[in-house]
């Protein structure tokens, strides 16, 4: 279901649009805040430095919140702004750094620019021309851009700082003669440009028009895929240029750049008024947003000065410190303000709160609330050729029609690849069995996002859960000594309840699945660092381990150990706990999918949420559970996860809804609801730990020379993979794009014969 509201009409000022109360507000917000800054930091923040360290710090954020805002009024989202970022960075400094290209400034800022522009361009294709989701083909390209940095860099630094020397260029990064920043001229002169774009020109005109009705712009003559282009284009050439404003600044570049970005640019963008459901957004608001943002993070990181006696034998010093937040708490706190900016759209704009709550004050009559309008509704998924044929075919063609039968066939494909490439390693027990543990993981994850994508939604925040469950268990266990059972049942309610937040916040707050998750994925991760402060906690009570470990080893702990050589002491020798929880899991899930109530409801509301309301379905409820069970599924693959390694570690889980959402999508899950099986996403999850495994692999060449893959680039591998499922599932599947083709041979087949 795709719905707007009508963006309101225009209202001429004497500011030409550019200011009305939210962004007074913004600023009223701001100075209290700084205010409270100085009380609190006198240090810091009670002279102009902190100043200008809030306002160098925002201008690159400002400058990529310019070019989220064409992107948010549009009705899209652009999650790939920081991997463009750091992209961009790193093309730069790969080529202008003597220790790689050693080129010139003006060659590598020309390929910097090139390189925004067909990264902006890729985007805007894959959404428009593609129809891919927006958020999915820019979460992908942000994974993939993170792999590109990692692997171009080897997790390493690139600096540079004596050559910039005689560049003046570089200038623009540093301070200058009345001691501020330069890069906030460049910030001001950005926010100008794209203020005046936005609010005086034919482009912003149709920004707006797009953002508020895509079909009735259409309709009047606007071309709303060359509009949507042009958004993401511009989004990306902020990006690039915040990039390079970086680079200016620090003379060179590390693998860590960008990471985050696109939480504080979005939320900037919300925070200054933009509607996350289009046709409502300005430019100012944009920019003074980037500033609260960056402000908040100030006021949080610097910390309050505090006085600490030490003593030193039997003299006691007085010591100067300071008293900060934890590790993981600045995140935690960004993704509230993330959350909490983007309810403001449904419960404060659109019902009117402020208007109605001072009319109510005058005694006058109350505004009308905005309603949400239904622009246009369609099956979000529909059956192709290939499904239909599945009725009549038998044996051989009844498999080749089933949507996870190309998840099952690249399987077994890369198990022979494995075979070929490493035949005296592959094909042993312990690899097989070391495979499946890995599989464990993202299998069990798997099983909860299949309910999500048959209901049409998305979780981003499965991996995050993972680390705020098993981060619960070990501070739990290692600080306070908690019984193992009681803390796994306390890690699995902690992971549960993140769950419950997602669905409330979708279901009753009305925001859409993957704004709401991507909010939990920095909470979830930011309470993790917190609990365990940023280190990695190990030495838990064995009897808590044993659920990562072989099953003879929990028989042997209690006492029924099977007689040595016997089959049953084989059989538990190799399986191990969590592949049998995994599979009772898979199987029980299977079932409730595929032959119950539950499992048809889960995919009617996927199929066609308005149909299935009016079926007599609750589809708020379905939606509700399964993004319950999603979490509750991450939480089990999280005490599985510190059980097996033995320890925790705050990046726990890092990057994994990648993974788990490729799983599901290879196993023939629609991206847009309506079909999805467990079968199919644990055969996307083995195609996933398949590859993986694959790409670590040591291979001998025929000269005696090895050589390994390395694993910076995997994330690369799977982002491909992911576009081409999602192509796949859009074009193949629904489409069906081969069908048609050979309807179009055949008559000329027939004309030949």
């Amino acid at each position: 279901m795709a719905t707007t509201t009508a963006p309101e009409p225009a209202r001429p000022t004497r500011f030409g649009g550019f200011a009305y109360g939210w962004e007074v507000g913004l600023l009223l917000v701001m100075a209290a805040l700084y205010f409270a800054g100085t009380q609190v930091n006198p240090r810091f923040f009670g002279d102009l430095t902190a100043l200008h360290s809030v306002l160098r710090d925002a201008s690159r954020f400002g400058v990529m919140a310019v070019g989220m805002t064409f992107v948010i009024v549009n009705k899209d989202l652009d999650l790939s702004v920081g991997s463009t970022t750091a992209i961009v960075a790193v093309l730069f400094s790969i080529l202008f750094a003597p220790t790689h290209y050693d080129l010139g400034v003006g060659v590598a800022i020309t390929a910097s620019v090139v390189l925004g522009l067909l990264i902006g361009l890729l985007n805007g294709a894959l959404v428009t021309v593609l129809r891919v989701p927006a958020f999915i083909a820019t979460l992908t390209m942000l994974f993939i851009g993170r792999g590109f940095v990692l692997g171009l860099t080897g997790g390493k630094n690139i600096a540079y700082e004596i050559k910039s020397r005689d560049f003046g260029i570089f200038a623009l990064g540093e301070s200058n003669g009345f001691g501020f920043n330069n890069q906030i001229l460049i910030f001001l002169v950005v926010a100008v440009l794209g203020g005046v774009l936005l609010a005086f020109t034919r482009w912003g005109y149709e920004t707006y028009a797009v953002g508020g009705n895509a079909m009735a712009a259409d309709y009047a003559g606007i071309s709303s895929r060359r509009v949507r282009i042009r958004g993401f284009v511009l989004s990306s050439l902020c990006a690039t240029l915040a990039g390079l404003m970086t680079v200016f600044q620090d003379k060179g570049v590390n693998s860590g750049y960008g990471v985050g970005h696109e939480l504080i640019v979005i939320s900037a963008v919300v925070v200054g008024g933009a509607s996350i459901i289009g046709g409502r957004g300005r430019i100012l608001g944009s920019c003074m947003g980037a500033l609260l943002i960056v402000l908040i993070d100030k006021v949080l990181r610097e910390g309050i000065p505090i006085e600490r006696i030490v003593k030193v034998g039997k003299s006691e010093m007085v010591v100067q410190a300071m008293a900060a937040l934890p590790p993981g708490a600045v995140p935690v706190f960004l993704g509230l303000i993330l959350l909490a900016a983007v309810l403001i759209e449904p419960w404060i704009f659109r019902r009117k709160l402020v208007p109605r709550l001072w009319a109510r004050l005058r005694h006058r009559p109350l505004p009308v609330p905005e309603v949400e309008m239904v622009a246009v509704e369609t099956v979000q998924t529909h059956g192709s050729a290939m499904a239909a044929q599945e009725i009549h075919a038998r044996g051989l063609m009844w498999f080749l029609t089933q949507r996870e039968a190309a998840a099952v066939i690249f399987m077994v494909l890369l198990w022979a690849l494995g075979m070929y490439l490493r035949p005296d390693f592959w094909g042993s027990l312990d690899n097989s069995f070391n495979l499946l543990l890995a599989f464990t993981e993202i299998g069990i994850m798997a099983v909860g996002m299949t309910y999500v994508i048959a209901n049409g939604d998305i979780d981003l925040s499965v991996g995050a859960v993972l680390a705020l469950s098993g981060a619960t268990a070990a501070f739990l266990m290692k600080f306070l000594g908690v019984d193992p059972a009681l803390a796994a049942l306390t890690a699995f309610c902690a992971g549960t309840l993140a769950g419950v937040i997602n669905g409330l916040l979708t279901t009753k707050a009305r925001l859409p699945a993957f704004v709401a998750t991507l909010g939990m994925f920095y909470i979830a991760r930011g309470l993790a660092a917190w609990f365990v402060a940023g280190r990695q906690l190990s030495q838990f009570p064995e009897s808590y381990n044993l659920i990562g470990r072989k099953l003879i080893e929990i028989l042997r702990y209690a006492g029924l150990e099977p007689a040595p050589g016997s089959l049953w002491s084989a059989v538990a020798s190799a399986v191990s706990t969590q592949s049998i929880v995994l599979i009772i899991l898979a199987v029980v899930a299977g079932i409730v999918l595929s032959k119950t109530v539950i499992g048809y409801k889960v995919l009617a509301t996927g199929g066609n949420r308005r149909a299935a309301d009016y079926a007599g379905i609750n589809t708020d409820r379905v939606r509700f559970g399964s993004l319950v069970f999603s979490a509750m599924c991450a939480s089990l693959a999280g005490i599985v996860y510190i059980a097996y390694y033995r320890s925790f570690n705050p990046s726990a889980g890092q990057l994994r809804e990648l993974d788990v959402i490729a799983a599901v999508i290879i196993g023939g899950g629609s991206i847009f609801g309506g079909f999805g099986t467990i079968l199919g996403a644990l055969a996307g999850a083995a195609v996933i730990t398949l590859i993986r495994a694959l790409l670590s692999l040591q291979i001998f060449l025929p000269n005696g020379d090895s050589m390994v893959m390395p694993q910076h680039w995997i994330n690369v591998f799977i982002g491909l993979i992911l576009i081409v499922a999602v192509l796949g599932d859009i074009w193949l599947r629904q489409e069906g794009l081969l069908q048609r083709l050979f309807r179009r041979l055949r008559p000329r087949r027939e004309r030949t014969a």
